[in-house]
């Protein structure tokens, strides 16, 4: 059995998220080598920033416990929520182009993370191929849900878009081998409405719709998903999508 990914001091090889992270497509030997990298860092507490907007990017973040945000400040001092980070995601990505992070991050809860320096992974991955490969299909994953979120933002109105926030945290549940239909959300309703676009007010009549339609179970965070394939419905996505 694996152990648990929130010890501090549980490797790469030995933690339960490592087939989410990038030690999914390494062997026994690739990961000792990714684990000599590999800092792991201090506990964090809710609104503890991991890095803030402008800092000079020298490492990705692999969240081991919690959940993080992202967002950027508006020229009038508004929060703009951008994304959104659980177990077994990575974090930072956004610093590789310009060499500094264009967004902030900061834990929602409780948390903690794995820092890799990224100039070692580089030098690393360049001797692995492997881990190379793993390393692009998460930044191509990363594309494709900043595509995703664009396409959403432009066309859906805010019954899909929180429906579809649902499904997210859902599948992603699931792939941490947790509950797809009954989950914690890790944001306030008010980062809802900022990172989908609409306003607090609106969220919480989008609940309470849902709620009339027997689709949700709503209980201040605490989300009871009632009928799966009537939230696909809701997010406009046929019953057999992810």
């Amino acid at each position: 059995m694996r152990a648990c990914h929130t010890n501090p001091g549980v490797s790469c090889g030995d933690c339960r998220l490592g087939e989410l992270c990038l030690p999914i497509a390494l062997d026994a030997q690739e990961i000792t080598r990714l684990d000599e990298i590999v800092k792991r860092g201090r506990a964090l507490s809710r609104g503890d920033y991991l890095y803030r907007e402008g800092d000079e990017f020298k490492a990705i973040y692999a969240i081991r416990a919690g959940s993080f945000k992202t967002f950027k400040s508006t020229w009038d001092g508004v929060e703009q929520v951008t994304g959104l980070f659980l177990p077994g995601e990575i974090v930072g990505m956004d610093g590789i182009s310009s060499n500094r992070h264009g967004h902030s991050a900061i834990a929602l809860e409780t948390g903690s993370f794995c820092e890799i320096p990224f100039h070692q992974l580089e030098e690393l991955s360049a001797r692995i191929p492997s881990l190379q490969g793993r390393f692009f299909r998460l930044m191509g994953q990363e594309i494709v849900k900043d595509q995703q979120m664009l396409t959403m933002l432009s066309s859906n109105d805010a019954e899909e878009r929180v429906a579809a926030l649902m499904l997210s945290i859902s599948s992603r549940n699931h792939r941490r081998k947790l509950s797809a239909t009954q989950f914690r959300l890790p944001m306030t309703r008010a980062e809802i409405g900022s990172y989908l676009g609409i306003t607090l007010e609106t969220v919480s009549r989008v609940f309470s719709r849902l709620q009339k339609q027997n689709i949700l179970a709503v209980d201040n965070k605490e989300i009871h998903v009632l009928d799966m394939a009537g939230l696909k419905a809701a997010a406009r996505l046929k019953p057999t999508d992810c």
